[in-house]
């Protein structure tokens, strides 16, 4: 398993910062074939558990949201949702009168699925965006990397207090409190790096490295969590198999998904 988890992270890794650092519509159309992954398992997810959630408006919808962010930035994101929920109202009405059981329940989570994972995910093109985005996109993701690996290895070795025993039993308080500090000696190391040493991000601060590192290491297992929800409701350990070792998609991008939210507003409120 562990070596499986480091071949697919070295094999994933580069290209992962080729994409980072190249950018523009490259990057935008990156996540929006990993959001749309992802939107394919949450689909696939809810269908275990008997529920019929529409697929393709999914994946269309958790694409087209992050491409729009590309494109227009925050403009016409409300019109784009309008018309995502529109469809998904015509095809769950649709899918009612061929004989399915839960149309009402199946609408909710097509749409809180392209809300969450779509719109939520665009954030992380709007941080790549910004002035510095790329070191600020290199400071917020990497800092909850480190702070959920702190988290794992002092939980293992010194979890004593459960912190959500039916959510992720394996999770403690003295894994949480470390992955929040680790997080923030993480952001503040990779602020300094960037800005004093490299000399390449001249918006950031260590003191706004460490803040964010704080607060992403505080909110972004939220994501984790939430994701567990959904699987220990279906009775399932991991939302795919796509990646060999690590799960599927949604399982490895469950906390990207606040860091580029929180990281995006920390930025435009920190950024000299």
């Amino acid at each position: 398993m562990l070596r499986q988890r480091v071949l697919v992270t070295v094999v994933l890794l580069p290209i992962g910062l080729i994409v980072f650092a190249v950018g523009g519509w490259l990057y935008a159309a990156a996540m929006a074939l990993v959001l749309a992954l992802a939107s394919r398992e949450y689909a696939g997810l809810f269908r275990l558990g008997g529920l019929r959630p529409s697929a393709p408006l999914l994946v269309a919808g958790a694409a087209l949201l992050v491409l729009a962010r590309q494109a227009f930035g925050f403009d016409h994101t409300a019109a784009l949702l309008v018309a995502l929920a529109l469809a998904a109202m015509t095809w769950h009405l649709i899918d009612f009168e061929r004989g399915a059981p839960r149309s009402g329940t199946d609408f909710g989570v097509t749409l809180g699925g392209v809300v969450y994972l779509g719109v939520t995910g665009a954030y992380l093109v709007s941080l790549r965006n910004l002035p510095d985005g790329l070191w600020w996109l290199l400071l917020s993701l990497p800092a909850v990397w480190i702070g959920d690996s702190a988290a794992y290895f002092v939980g293992r070795a010194y979890g004593r207090h459960k912190m959500a025993p039916r959510l992720s039993p394996k999770k403690s308080w003295e894994g949480y409190a470390a992955g929040i500090l680790g997080a923030g000696l993480a952001g503040a190391g990779l602020a300094a790096l960037f800005s004093d040493v490299l000399q390449r991000a001249p918006s950031m601060t260590v003191a706004a490295g460490l803040i964010v590192g704080l607060v992403l290491g505080t909110v972004t297992p939220l994501g984790d969590v939430g994701i567990s929800m959904m699987k220990r409701e279906m009775q399932v350990k991991d939302t795919g198999t796509l990646l060999p070792g690590h799960g599927g998609v949604l399982d490895r991008i469950d906390s990207w998904l606040w860091a580029g939210v929180l990281g995006y507003y920390l930025a435009r409120l920190l950024a000299v």
